[in-house]
């Protein structure tokens, strides 16, 4: 028998990395209302790429048992967030982005950033009953998640951050540039 064969996947050194990340995430966003906007930002904007690479790396995991799933991050946990945040980043909030369509639709960084604290932590929490089988539907849900949900809104919300930080040296004549028109 092969020696990978034997190999857990659900202790192996990207998912460790993975569950590392995405705690320092959600314990830095339960502290959110103790922090400043900018030092929520500057954090976001240098974990989102570190979660996003993070998941990018996850083994597939079949979903074997589904009774082993659980979810654990309540409305209220997850309002909690959203609120602190919303608060903090006030006319900030709001950015929009293009839909399948290529039509702009209307998205918040407080309401990106909890959802994904939720991913993460549902993740963690699941992962620590210490029950292969747990663990496995911890990494099989976060994968898929990552795919079709928080994947994509931490990259978004990161442009919408990178924006933020660094409009003053984003120059307006950039788009004025006759190199640029289609």
């Amino acid at each position: 028998m092969d020696k990978n064969q034997n190999e857990d996947l659900t202790v192996t050194k990207p998912v460790i990395e993975m569950l590392t990340v995405a705690n320092e995430y959600c314990l830095f966003f339960e502290k959110a209302a103790s922090y400043k906007t900018a030092e929520i930002l500057d954090y976001y904007h240098k974990m989102a790429p570190l979660l996003y690479l993070k998941g990018s790396l996850l083994p597939d995991m079949p979903l074997n048992n589904e009774a082993h799933n659980e979810r654990y991050v309540t409305e209220e946990d997850w309002e909690t967030v959203f609120r602190e945040l919303k608060e903090k980043f006030g006319n900030i909030d709001t950015y929009y982005v293009h839909d399948h369509n290529f039509d702009s639709v209307e998205a918040s960084l407080s309401d990106n950033m909890a959802d994904i604290y939720q991913d993460m932590k549902d993740f963690i929490m699941l992962y620590q009953k210490n029950m292969q089988i747990a663990r496995q539907n911890a990494i099989a849900n976060l994968a898929s998640q990552y795919r079709w949900r928080w994947g994509p809104i931490a990259s978004q919300a990161l442009t919408a951050v990178h924006h933020i930080l660094f409009q003053e040296d984003i120059s307006p004549d950039i788009l004025k540039d006759e190199s640029w028109e289609l």
